[in-house]
């Protein structure tokens, strides 16, 4: 065992199937799988914790693949905890990592907040954003980040101001082995956020992505001056299967899954994907989703 379990008051499961946990709805075991009563709990569990264990945090499962043969070491949910969204003042607001991107817009919204409406745009929650930058419609999640607070695996908190961080398109580099607890969030003054634009915000996503449909979200980081789906839908790729995988007909730049699917099916299509585009247009096109596990 990890850590004594009458020490701690979350709960640990041993070989937890991460296909239950993420969009994707594949993947191996993890080892084991602690979701912490809160963050006392937490900060316990990490201060017992041996070094020597894996962490892989887990928000929303909407931007990771997991391999099939598993996680060793631990995996830690938050699905239970920081949830809490708080105004500070006029332009500034505190937001926890596992706030839901749709819900962090919506709220921003009523509050007049903008530029917010592109939350809408950010599947997961804002732990995931933070760790990739995520962004929608023009606008990226660490153009309005003041500062974070992180913990790290010895369980300490730190708070951080974004210039501790480097920041490039779907891409921040920081501390290891600290992940994200919450954010200070900055908007602007002049920029009047509209619930009619997050309607279309929303309408457009709706008709252009295979929501309903098990998935990561863009599988593929935009190329420097074009699109990472138009490269796709160019070689021909929509619907190509393998397996239980597919390049969605929706939008060329998702993968869906049926019920068949294993994680390899996924990794393998996206490899020919890779491939093909590289043959057909001398362009490398870098994964979004993060693939992670034993392999």
């Amino acid at each position: 065992m990890l850590v004594p379990v009458n020490s701690i008051r979350g709960e640990i499961i041993n070989s937890e199937p991460m296909k239950k946990h993420t969009s994707l709805r594949v993947g191996g075991a993890a080892q084991y799988f602690y979701k912490p009563s809160d963050m006392d709990d937490l900060i316990h569990f990490l201060s017992l914790l041996d070094n020597d264990v894996s962490i892989f945090w887990l928000g929303r499962g909407s931007n990771i693949l997991v391999r099939d043969e598993g996680l060793s070491g631990v995996v830690i949910s938050s699905s239970k905890i920081l949830r809490e969204i708080k105004r500070i003042n006029e332009l500034t607001i505190k937001v926890e990592a596992n706030v839901p991107c749709t819900m962090l817009a919506k709220k921003c919204i009523r509050w007049g907040l903008g530029p917010s409406e592109f939350f809408s745009g950010i599947p997961g929650s804002l732990g995931g954003a933070l760790a990739m930058n995520a962004g929608a419609y023009g606008n990226e999640t660490w153009e309005r980040v003041v500062s974070v607070k992180t913990i790290n695996r010895n369980g300490i908190i730190k708070n951080r101001i974004s210039e501790e961080y480097q920041i490039d398109y779907r891409d921040v580099k920081g501390p290891i082995n600290e992940w994200f607890v919450s954010a200070i969030l900055k908007f602007e003054s002049n920029k009047i956020p509209s619930m009619e634009r997050q309607k279309e915000m929303l309408e457009q996503r709706k008709e252009s992505q295979p929501l309903g449909k098990p998935s990561c979200g863009s599988v593929f980081r935009n190329p420097p001056g074009g699109f990472a789906a138009k490269l796709i839908e160019q070689s021909n790729l929509k619907g190509y299967r393998i397996g239980g995988a597919s390049v969605s007909l929706k939008h060329a730049n998702f993968i869906i899954t049926d019920d068949s699917a294993c994680a390899n099916d996924v990794e393998q299509l996206i490899e020919y994907i890779r491939s093909t585009v590289k043959n057909l247009h001398d362009i490398e096109l870098k994964c979004e989703v993060r693939i992670i596990g034993n392999s």
